[in-house]
């Protein structure tokens, strides 16, 4: 059973990150945006079962809870803690690995799973951290010709800034090392 070490407030004024004193996973991303997606999953149906909450996303020692903008934080926060400390933790036998989907390299060419393999490198080292620190996440969807589509996970998945500055400044950020490249939010 995870204890809550924080919770704190997000960019996205309908999302709240909990820091866990224990993990709930090893590297392996979970990410809901309805109760249909999260019915295996007993921690995010749980959530999903509270009304207002409309988005679970959660990896290692965090997670985070999106709501439809109707739920008073306070109140919301005190009932999403409760499934959160009844979850089990981590299994320390399973390690697991970040995992990119591989639909975004299935049916790529060599040259574009190397082209996608620098972007992710790219997005690793100067987008994700900063993502994950505000509660959310990107995933790279695929990879065609010179679009990029990505989806945006947790806190992010809502933010008014991610459709517009964010998606920007990724998309100026990953010009660097492809010009012509088009990033877009899917």
């Amino acid at each position: 059973m995870p204890k809550i070490a924080e919770i704190e407030d997000t960019p996205n004024p309908n999302a709240v990150k909990f820091t866990l004193k224990e993990p709930l996973t090893w590297g392996i991303t979970r990410s809901y945006e309805n109760a249909g997606q999260a019915k295996n999953d007993a921690l995010a149906a749980a959530l999903f079962d509270i009304e207002h909450v409309t988005n679970v996303f959660y990896v290692d020692r965090w997670l985070t809870v999106t709501q439809d903008g109707e739920a008073d934080w306070p109140e919301l926060v005190r009932k999403v803690a409760e499934p959160i400390r009844a979850a089990p933790t981590a299994d320390a036998q399973t390690v697991g690995t970040v995992a990119r989907a591989t639909s975004a390299i299935a049916g790529l060419s060599p040259e574009d799973q190397q082209r996608l393999g620098a972007i992710n490198v790219l997005l690793d080292e100067q987008i994700r951290p900063a993502l994950q620190g505000d509660g959310g996440d990107l995933h790279v969807v695929g990879l065609d010709g010179n679009q990029l589509s990505v989806h945006y996970q947790g806190a992010c998945g809502t933010c008014p800034s991610s459709i517009s500055g964010t998606l920007r400044g990724i998309e100026n950020l990953v010009r660097s090392i492809e010009p012509v490249i088009e990033v877009v939010a899917v």
